[in-house]
């Protein structure tokens, strides 16, 4: 007869097995239990994890799957870590609250800044902590983003399509190849920001600009030209992918240098396709941790929009082994 009951090892198990995509009827064999059996407790460990963009999602967490287990067991849960330890939960919580770090960061923060804390724990004990409210002052709620439709420039006979892009861009592996968008203000708000984002370091270039329109855009990016110098503009952005909004209309001014020469490529993302610009995207979104969505971009001086540009590229990334988009910089320049 088949074991239904799971030990400590066969739960750490399931968990690679699921990572891995192996199917259930096969984990079942596997582990020599009911498919019942493993359905049963990938709902009973079945939890919601945030990456670093702060992009919720649901996976199966052994850890806190032998956790709950006990406390149904024993109905005391094991003794918290940082129990006596307030140093380090005031450090986690103004990492959270004031820098907006997400978990996987502050765990990174700590080894870069060779802080010592009586508490050591590891990535899903600090979720575990999280979730059951461990930290009075961190409110853990998840945040569902709505989906607004852009309006869509049909007339453009210069543009070239994304699908005409070199292959070796969609790789990532050279330098120099970013993706452009806007970020607007709410309702009756002016200002806007150009928002730039290298696609190998996710290297992030913001800039406030007057409104949405392609002359801001086009004035924009030239003051990055005049400030980098022609020829290294040139090497920096070799190819500029952005959607079909009007402010991009204008292929022709994005792409003439002010010596008149051709300063980059620009491809145009297919309508209402925002993954084809995945990485400008997700960090939009960082973005609006410290500009909310409906807030008056005028209002935000240029120091606070470079603060808040810094923040992006210091910020420790789990997609590069908790490195910043700078240091990935400075290892390709």
């Amino acid at each position: 007869m088949r074991n239904k009951y799971f030990t400590e090892a066969e739960r750490y198990q399931l968990e690679a097995l699921l990572k891995s995509k192996t199917p259930k009827t096969e984990i079942a064999k596997i582990l020599d239990k009911s498919r019942t059996t493993i359905y049963n407790e990938i709902k009973r460990g079945t939890v919601e994890f945030m990456d670093s963009e702060l992009r919720h999602y649901f996976a199966y967490d052994a850890e806190y799957a032998q956790n709950d287990y006990i406390q149904s067991v024993t109905n005391k849960g094991r003794a918290l870590k940082i129990g006596n330890d307030m140093e380090f939960v005031h450090y986690v919580e103004e990492k959270i609250n004031k820098d907006k770090y997400s978990p996987y960061a502050v765990l990174e923060s700590i080894k870069q800044e060779d802080r010592e804390f009586r508490t050591d724990i590891c990535l899903s004990t600090l979720y575990n902590y999280l979730r059951s409210g461990m930290f009075l002052n961190i409110s853990y709620k998840t945040k569902r983003s709505k989906e607004y439709k852009r309006k869509v420039s049909l007339k453009n006979p210069t543009a070239l399509s994304i699908e005409k892009r070199p292959e070796d861009v969609k790789t990532r592996e050279e330098f120099g190849h970013w993706e452009l968008d806007t970020v607007v203000s709410g309702r009756g708000g002016k200002g806007c920001l150009m928002v730039l984002t290298e696609r190998k370091t996710r290297n992030e270039i913001i800039r406030k600009i007057p409104d949405k329109s392609a002359m801001s855009v086009v004035r924009a990016i030239t003051a990055i030209e005049k400030e980098m110098g022609a020829e290294t503009f040139k090497e920096t952005f070799k190819t500029i992918s952005c959607d079909n909004g009007t402010e991009f209309s204008d292929t022709t001014g994005i792409e003439t240098s002010i010596d008149n020469t051709r300063r980059t490529t620009v491809y145009y993302c297919h309508p209402y396709c925002a993954f084809e610009r995945g990485s400008n995207e997700n960090q939009n979104r960082m973005i609006r941790r410290f500009i909310p969505k409906g807030s008056d971009i005028s209002q935000y001086t240029d120091e606070y929009i470079a603060y808040v540009q810094n923040w992006i590229n210091s910020y420790p990334r789990r997609l590069f082994n908790g490195l910043s988009s700078l240091q990935m910089l400075q290892k390709c320049v």
